[in-house]
């Protein structure tokens, strides 16, 4: 459980990280922050699992590692995009309907059952989402932030089905492949690669840290405890993310932001807690609440 706050807490800093950064190209940004958590992951894996573990890990995954690289590469790379649109809060509550989404693409890619009360939930972060994304509506206001962040838990979700339909496909070595993903295109769209070294510093943090060990935290927690409780973890992320950038960089998230995002997250946790009940009610005695 404290691998997996600790995760929530290393994600939730990425946007108080980012608004420090006075790099204008966000190409720019996307390489360092990848080049950074890239380092981070391999190092990781190295050590917990040896060179031949490392290697034999890539290997296993095969295509379905490559597509949950190619979508952890789309998520990280529209979130450093979306940064320069849109406020941190909206992301993040965006980023928060991640599950249900996931939810949503089992039952069409797989046929897997949804309770009445996913889908009721389902409905309800369409709803939250819209009213967020009603602010583009406005003369004065951008589309293209809410669309970008709109990309990342999709991403993130059709990853997460993917997973779990392979299993051989580890989390850690096919996020570290969309590092590399991610830079490799961020490479190509870059005007110059020179950063300063407060700069530098910012970018390190912002993929080692906020990228990489939230990663790790995450990736040796979550298998430790029920999923939904993981899940339910997680989303200290969306709610500490906010409360930074506004106590360090004065960013108030607008009123449509906060009516839809409440929405959403009412809605993600009355799932989770549901979910987790439903758990708990399938264990038998004295068994303990570990998913496969």
């Amino acid at each position: 459980m404290l691998l997996v706050f600790l995760a929530a807490v290393a994600w939730s800093l990425g946007g108080t990280i980012a608004r420090f950064i006075s790099v204008v190209d966000p190409w720019t940004v996307i390489f360092w922050r990848s080049v950074w958590a890239a380092l981070f992951l391999i190092g990781f894996m190295l050590l917990r699992d040896g060179a031949r573990g490392t290697l034999a890990m890539f290997r296993a995954m095969g295509l379905p590692g490559v597509v949950v690289g190619v979508c952890f590469a789309l998520a990280s790379t529209t979130f450093v995009l979306a940064l320069g649109h849109t406020t941190v809060a909206n992301i993040l509550l965006i980023y928060a309907a991640a599950p249900l989404f996931a939810a949503l693409f089992a039952r069409l890619l797989f046929g897997e059952v949804i309770s009445h009360s996913t889908w009721v939930a389902i409905a309800a972060v369409f709803v939250g989402i819209g009213v967020m994304m009603s602010e583009s509506l406005d003369p004065d206001v951008s589309p293209v932030g809410g669309l970008l962040a709109l990309v990342g838990p999709v991403a993130f979700a059709f990853a997460a089905v993917l997973t779990r339909r392979h299993a051989h496909v580890r989390m850690t070595p096919a996020t570290m492949l969309g590092t590399l993903f991610a830079g490799s295109f961020a490479l190509t769209q870059a005007g110059s690669l020179a950063v300063g070294a407060t700069d530098m510093g910012l970018l390190f943090a912002f993929g080692a840290i906020n990228l990489g060990l939230g990663l790790a935290c995450f990736a040796t927690g979550a298998r430790l405890i029920p999923a939904a409780l993981a899940a339910l973890l997680a989303t200290f992320e969306t709610l500490l993310g906010p409360v930074w950038v506004w106590l360090i960089h004065a960013e108030i998230p607008s009123v449509r932001t906060l009516i839809g995002g409440a929405i959403v997250f009412a809605a993600l946790i009355l799932h989770i807690l549901l979910e987790f009940h439903r758990q708990r009610r399938r264990m038998r005695p004295g068994e303990l609440p570990v998913p496969h």
